[in-house]
């Protein structure tokens, strides 16, 4: 049995994994890379396998980053099923042809360059169309039911508490007469997250593959996230500014919503009174079509939802819906509410404000110091939200420069990922420790610290597989091929884009000190002089990179 890791391998996007296995090629995840425009780039690269021998495809849940590149097999002659939960099927069907649609406007937008520069046009990575076609695919099965593959090869589907149908797959096979187990946990879920249930604990394994997002931090428990975002709400609503929160259609929303309405029960002192009746006297627009139709199928499955929320439900108190919470559909709607003159709640995708209706509402209010930008999701580096987290003071959308003077808060607890602790007690809690582990689904910093952790805490073997790698998984755990990079981007070609984004960064920078601090009145011409004779120099160098 063999596992090759194509994807979400040292990042934390892109999850593809290839597993060969009792005769069987099959996929785990066939995600989209996010965040680095170098990562991005990589998904309209050629698959590193053959899509005609791959029997089928195990899907642990709907967010783009595990499922997006499924149009993409498809288009490429992939019909074989697509096994995942009712829950994830339901959110595809909006999900892909949404995905398929951004890739359209996202080419026309480079096509319209390239025209101008007299280059063909390109196509999309995928239509929305297309995407639409690739659902024909998807094979639906509930939690807890173990499926035959075949004699030699069987698969459960187990509740991750990450997101609406996500899931743990645990994976049987006998081969060679030796029987094995190997689990993928997907995105493990946040144990404090409201609407859904916590993590399915799974007794034994041999072998685990494990996403470790937020390996190296400890989350924010629910009742203080809930207070903090109570009182930055409050305050930027007294203060007569807009509180923007750029969220994840799927997912983050619907708990946002959620936690809104459940904020009367948390506590009953005159102060916390006062701010939720503060709050609840302004709109909340949820401003994304994908959130609302998401929002729609929470409501079709309300048999995922954890327990005390389904006794809320029979009692006829909905945890998606309360006063003042309205829906904006279309773009129409949307621009109206940067037009408003009093304060509002705005939730709008996407969570990493790369695109979408969150990039219009950001440049209508980062410029405003009364507003508040209030991230409550993972953001990967190199992604604006990441930036403006990070505390950059000016960034461009729409290529117009815009200062950052509203007040930017980042709520971690609102993260649909487990943090260190909870992914060391998944390890916990197995009766049969796994052999080995693997850690995927994170960036290498945060999965070292992670590694560490479960060696002084376990002494289970644990491994960081870097793209491409194929690993063996017998008693003595090795690796037996590693993809040479010749159909990604080349290491020295990757370090060139890098650097070309470093650079930019740092130019910015250098603009700014010198606004700031060198173009003053005292400032001696000496020094203005020799400041000028070096951005010369520079000037000089990248003529000759361009001409070269």
């Amino acid at each position: 049995m063999n596992i090759t890791f194509l994807g979400a391998a040292k990042t934390v996007t892109g999850s593809n994994f290839l597993v060969e296995a009792a005769g069987k090629k099959f996929l785990v995840d066939c995600g989209m890379y996010q965040g680095k425009a170098t990562e991005e780039k990589e998904n309209s690269d050629p698959f590193n396998f053959n899509v005609n021998e791959i029997d089928f495809m195990l899907l642990t849940h709907a967010h783009i980053d595990h499922s997006g590149r499924i149009p993409k097999l498809y288009n490429e002659g992939y019909r074989n099923p697509i096994i995942a939960t009712k829950a994830t099927c339901d959110l595809c069907t909006i999900m892909l042809p949404d995905s398929g649609h951004i890739q359209e406007m996202e080419i026309e937008w480079r096509n319209k360059k390239r025209k101008r520069e007299g280059k063909n046009p390109l196509p999309p990575l995928y239509t929305a169309e297309e995407a639409t076609k690739s659902l024909e695919l998807f094979r639906r099965v509930k939690y807890d039911e173990i499926i035959e593959i075949d004699e030699n090869i069987k698969v459960r589907f187990n509740d991750a508490g990450h997101m609406l149908g996500s899931s743990i797959i645990e994976v049987w096979v006998n081969e060679n007469g030796k029987n094995k187990k190997v689990v993928f946990t997907g995105d493990l879920g946040n144990n404090d997250i409201p609407l859904l249930a916590s993590p399915t604990m799974i007794e034994s394994t041999d072998y685990l593959v494990m996403e470790s997002t937020y390996g190296s931090r400890l989350h924010m428990r629910n009742d203080d996230k809930a207070e903090l975002f109570l009182n930055i709400v409050s305050e930027t609503l007294n203060n007569g500014g807009t509180v923007v929160i750029p969220s994840f259609a799927v997912g983050r929303t619907q708990e946002i919503v959620y936690e809104i309405n459940k904020l009367k029960e948390k506590r009953d002192d005159e102060e916390f009174k006062r701010k939720y009746e503060t709050l609840m006297k302004v709109p909340v627009f949820v401003d994304s079509p994908l959130a609302i139709s998401a929002t729609e199928i929470f409501r079709e499955n309300e048999d995922l939802f954890d327990d005390d929320v389904k006794e809320a439900m029979e009692r006829g108190d909905n945890p998606l819906e309360f006063p003042g919470l309205q829906f904006t559909r279309t773009a129409e709607e949307s621009k109206e509410l940067n037009e408003m003159n009093k304060p509002a709640i705005i939730i709008s995708a996407s969570g990493m404000c790369e695109v979408g209706r969150i990039k219009h509402h950001l440049k209508h209010n980062l410029w405003n110091p009364k507003s508040t930008i209030l991230f409550v999701g993972y953001q990967a580096p190199g992604t604006l939200g990441s930036r403006l987290v990070n505390g950059e003071k000016k960034v461009k959308i729409f290529g117009e420069e815009i200062s950052v003077n509203a007040r930017i808060e980042y709520i971690e607890g609102y993260s649909g990922h487990a943090d260190q602790e909870w992914l060391l007690n998944f390890i916990y809690s197995f009766i049969k420790k796994p052999k080995h582990i693997f850690l995927v689904h994170g960036e290498e910093d945060s999965q070292l610290v992670l590694r560490d952790k479960i060696l002084e805490t376990t002494n289970i073997p644990v491994t960081i597989p870097d793209f491409g790698e194929t690993y063996e998984l017998s008693d003595d755990i090795k690796m037996t091929n590693k993809i040479e990079l010749t159909t990604r981007y080349k290491p020295l070609r990757l370090e060139v884009l890098e650097r070309m984004q470093k650079l930019k960064d740092e130019v910015q920078d250098m603009t700014e000190i010198i606004k700031e601090e060198i173009i003053t009145e005292n400032a001696k011409d000496a020094e203005v002089a020799s400041i000028n004779e070096r951005i010369k120099e520079l000037e000089a160098q990248i003529v000759k990179i361009l001409e070269g």
